[in-house]
């Protein structure tokens, strides 16, 4: 009865997080808070239906399969927010005037001039091999 009662609230508090994490996916106003709002309640969401199961199955095969699990999820989620995040930063998918500090900029300036120069010099080389095999 007890574990009826600790799993009914993890299942309950995981769909509330999915419904949340949904909620903010379509009413945020720009990609990097819907990111962040798709993201987060979703992998606590999963954490908390997998304690259910443990909970209610407490044996070590499962329990360690649920562990494989929450870990991958745990180390792939927020590396698959960083790069979504990131890609639409670059392709300026995102409201500037909503960040609260923009501390990439710099670094995609950067990028981008380092870019603009070697496509110039790639140019530059073709026109020289242009001129030396006519």
């Amino acid at each position: 009865m007890i574990q009826d009662t600790i799993t009914l609230v993890m299942i309950a508090g995981a769909g509330l997080l999915s419904l949340a994490a949904a909620v903010g996916a379509l009413r945020f106003p720009d990609l990097l808070s819907r990111m962040h709002a798709a993201s987060k309640p979703q992998l606590f969401g999963l954490v908390l239906v997998m304690f259910a199961v443990t909970v209610q199955v407490f044996q070590w095969g499962p329990i360690s399969t649920m562990l494989l699990i929450v870990l991958f999820q745990l180390f792939t989620v927020p590396v698959a927010a960083h790069m979504v995040g990131r890609a639409g930063y670059r392709t300026k998918h995102l409201r500037r005037s909503m960040l609260y500090r923009d501390e990439l900029s710099d670094a995609v300036s950067r990028a981008q001039a380092r870019e603009v120069a070697e496509r110039e010099r790639g140019d530059k080389e073709r026109a020289d091999e242009g001129k030396h095999t006519a």
